[in-house]
């Protein structure tokens, strides 16, 4: 099988190197930015493609590693050509592969495959792939095809419904980006302490990590610590009183999600006036 990348940013280049590395033949690149397209190549010592046509006629299996509102120009622009047979893959985690519109009528076979995982950098994050999950869905020969494909490299490939690809999604843009943001608060209120960020950062780094490993370890019940969980009003009256109103409105969101797992944990406890609190406007 060979495969070819339309789009060369940190997604086509990330899995464009993990499957050369891997021994699977990489074609080469096309995208509007040749220099984006040439280094891609340099990277995963294929070739830069100055025409799309060249590049499909040469593979088997196409991905489209392109901005998620490019996949479907991107698409109308490929499905005129003789792609009868081939595989047309897009890596969005939004995105259901019926973003390519008409694709039966073509003659070839449409799927989309998401890594969970995040590509901060071009050229290191397809380290990452060897232990990446992967969720995939769309028409059948293309799915049976990519995950044996990523499955003989090792790669777990779950199939999802096309229907729960907005929900997926957002799933996994909690698990990570918006994680992000509540470490950002929790940083930005030492640095009001007199914390440098650096300083932040070390400091609660043991906190941090021995949190997200209990939580995967033991999931997230078992995990939860603190006031919210112990029912010390006192002490979440201390913290929304010292909260800017944004943080304190994420504190309050969050604290109530934090009640609803609490009481998995502590069944017979009553958390009523601690929600009362924390949902008073």
């Amino acid at each position: 099988m060979k495969v070819a990348f339309i789009g060369a940013g940190r997604v086509g280049c990330s899995i464009g190197k993990y499957l050369s590395e891997s021994g699977v033949p990489v074609t080469g690149y096309y995208d509007t930015a040749k220099e984006s397209a040439a280094s891609a190549a340099r990277f995963t010592a294929s070739e830069a493609f100055s025409f799309i046509e060249a590049l499909i006629s040469q593979s088997s299996l196409i991905f489209l590693t392109t901005p998620d509102g490019l996949i479907q120009p991107t698409w109308e622009k490929i499905r005129p050509l003789p792609i009868t047979g081939k595989i047309i893959c897009h890596c969005s985690g939004a995105l259901p592969a019926d973003a390519f519109t008409g694709i039966a009528q073509t003659g070839a076979h449409g799927c989309s495959l998401h890594p969970m995982l995040p590509f901060s950098d071009r050229y290191t994050s397809y380290q990452q792939l060897k232990h990446a999950f992967f969720t995939i869905e769309g028409q059948e020969a293309a799915v049976q095809a990519v995950t044996e494909l990523f499955s003989s490299l090792g790669n777990t490939v779950c199939q999802i419904k096309s229907a729960c690809k907005p929900s997926y999604h957002a799933a996994a843009s909690i698990l990570s980006n918006q994680v992000i943001a509540v470490l950002d608060t929790g940083y930005r209120l030492l640095e009001s302490c007199g914390f440098s960020r650096e300083e932040a950062r070390n400091a609660t780094k043991e906190l941090v990590r021995l949190n997200i490993e209990n939580v995967l370890q033991h999931d997230c019940a078992a995990a939860l610590t603190g006031p919210i969980e112990r029912g010390d009003m006192q002490t979440v009256q201390k913290h929304l009183d010292c909260l800017p109103q944004d943080d304190q409105q994420m504190y309050r969101v969050l604290g109530a999600k934090l009640v609803q797992i609490a009481r998995q944990k502590n069944p017979g406890h009553d958390y009523t006036d601690l929600l009362n609190l924390l949902q008073k406007s």
